[in-house]
């Protein structure tokens, strides 16, 4: 009942030696791991940054959101171009242009250039984050892709897992340029198994032209969201302009799905999203990061205000679950191969809904046993969703679009994650703050430890019955779907 349909195309066939294919893995696994890296070392290096820099706090974001909007806004412009041309080469391009970028990183002299060579670090990672995993559908057989792109997200938890560790090992050696210069080796050792070891890229047999009005158009609609979105975070920020730019970002969407409804070659076919696989694999997607990003948001408060845990200890905690994600998601892989994504998916669903019930629980007489009974439901839901999610997209994707629904992927990851934040963050602010009784000089980190309890169950509460809702959701849609099909074949 849960198998996805398997599109039928024609489409050139290349044969892929079993060499080929590991080495392919091996190549893109390097640019994914220190992609997901440097996200959670430069996270970390913030305060050093801010005091080393003699800059403000203000202007420090900024480090982390040029990176965030560059690669929002050329995700899908570089996937696009790898349905075009050899994705081999153009995530070559990306590994340079990252490495080359990180160098002048850890070179800046002032916060001004780095925020600008940070940037350029966002284009080079939209060009591994958008075309790595279309590269690794191109050389795993149907039958194995959810092996491979369970190994990819793996690895991805592995990054995550590892930054703020060797974020803090590097910064104690020397001092922050060493999060940058780390990616340096790295890179080049990515470039040169790249470019020496993986078979050439599939590359379509029609000719394609780019779109650049609609590429003009997105970027205007994915720059005025994101960073209207993001600007709600920070109070001192006019209302007005915030709502102006969510107001531009809406038109520029009507704009584009104009345009592209009536473009030979769109950037992004909106026919694909006729396929309920991957409308609704990317909706899951977008779901599941937004509660990712929420959660990660939400605990290290609870830990730091509730149960006054030092630095250390809260790091380790909160390492838990991707060390779970990067034991869980290459078997949850091999078992969407054998059982299809959908199920899998489904138990990825309601195992991060039954964490996020019991972290609901949560209180000032936590343990740590109570804490992992929490935390690995959670975190083996997460490992056992992503990758059979991914499976699902990418099989459902047309194999001449399969650049474009990578880049569509890390989109509705990065949508998700900068919507969960100030989304996730916002209820926990109000439900702390309208549960305490002082009514001056009140603030989240100096709120009653009662009313801080009450903010984090009722968060999480919230955040497991959408998790249930959007499982309801798809399965009532794979029903639909499947009692659709089967009426057609008895008429037929």
């Amino acid at each position: 009942m849960l198998k996805t349909q398997e599109p039928q195309l024609n489409y050139p066939k290349q044969e892929i030696k079993t060499s080929e294919k590991w080495w392919t893995i091996l190549g893109v696994s390097i640019g994914i791991f220190i992609f997901s890296l440097d996200v959670y070392i430069v996270n970390l290096a913030l305060p050093i940054m801010l005091e080393s820099l003699h800059t403000t706090f203000g202007n420090s974001q900024w480090v982390v959101l040029s990176y965030l909007l560059a690669i929002s806004i050329f995700v899908l412009s570089a996937a696009k171009l790898g349905d075009m041309w050899s994705k081999k080469k153009l995530y070559i391009i990306g590994m340079i242009v990252f490495t080359i970028s990180s160098l002048l990183c850890g070179l800046s002299p002032n916060i001004g250039f780095l925020i600008a060579f940070r940037a350029i670090q966002g284009i080079g990672a939209a060009f591994i984050s958008g075309i790595g995993t279309a590269m690794i559908v191109e050389v795993f057989p149907v039958e194995e892709r959810g092996l491979g792109l369970g190994i990819r997200a793996g690895v991805f938890g592995l990054g995550m897992m590892l930054g703020p560790t060797i974020g803090g090992i590097l910064i104690s050696i020397g001092d922050w340029p060493l999060i940058f210069f780390i990616n340096v080796p790295i890179g080049i050792l990515g470039i040169l198994i790249m470019a020496y070891f993986v078979p050439p890229s599939i590359i379509s047999v029609e000719k394609q032209k780019f779109d650049v009005i609609g590429t003009i158009v997105l970027t205007v609609m994915l720059t005025c969201f994101i960073l209207g979105i993001t600007l709600l975070e920070e109070q001192n920020y006019d209302l007005n302009i915030i709502l102006s730019l969510l107001f531009l970002s809406m038109i520029a969407l009507g704009f584009f799905v104009f345009v592209e409804m009536r473009t030979l070659n769109p950037i992004l076919n909106l026919r694909m999203f006729k396929s309920l696989d991957l409308s609704l694999g990317l909706g899951l997607r977008f779901i599941g990061n937004l509660v990712i990003a929420g959660a990660i948001f939400i605990l290290p408060f609870f830990f730091k205000l509730v149960k006054q845990y030092p630095t250390d200890k809260a790091g380790f905690l909160l390492a838990i679950p991707p060390i779970i994600i990067v034991l869980t998601a290459p078997m949850a892989g091999m078992l969407s191969d054998k059982f299809g994504p959908r199920i899998i998916t489904l138990i990825g669903l309601i195992l991060m809904a039954v964490g996020c019930l019991l972290i609901s629980t949560f209180n000032t007489e936590l343990t740590i046993i109570n804490y992992m009974i929490a935390i690995i439901p959670y975190g083996l839901g997460i490992g056992m969703f992503q990758s059979p999610n991914n499976s699902a997209i990418m099989g459902a994707a047309p194999q001449d679009s399969l650049g474009v629904a990578s880049g569509l992927l890390s989109l509705s990851r990065i949508l998700g994650q900068t919507i969960g934040v100030p989304l996730v963050g916002a209820l926990f602010s109000f439900v702390t703050l309208n549960n305490t009784q002082l009514t001056t000089n009140i603030d989240v980190t100096n709120a009653p430890i009662k009313s801080l309890v009450l903010g984090t169950q009722i968060t999480f509460e919230f955040i497991a019955i959408l998790l249930l809702v959007s499982t309801v959701l798809a399965i009532c849609l794979w029903w639909l779907e499947e009692k659709q099909v089967s009426t057609s074949k008895a008429y037929f």
